[in-house]
């Protein structure tokens, strides 16, 4: 099991949908990305985190 760092990103932010561009406030203590999109239904991505931006890089290298 991979251990990730919680609290990292601190209680703030929003979780936003990468297909739809859906956004909601994070709630402390609610990950991200134990959400669906209730649009696209596809799993939420917590904006700026690790994970976000790789998922963002790829999609801007895939658009050129």
């Amino acid at each position: 099991m991979v251990k990730r760092d919680q609290g990292i990103m601190g209680p703030g932010g929003k979780c936003v949908c990468i297909r739809c561009g859906f956004e909601k406030p994070h709630q402390k203590g609610s990950p991200c990305r134990e959400e669906k999109c209730p649009e696209c239904g596809i799993r939420l991505f917590r904006e700026g985190s690790p994970e976000h931006q790789k998922v963002m890089a790829k999609k801007a290298e895939k658009d050129k």
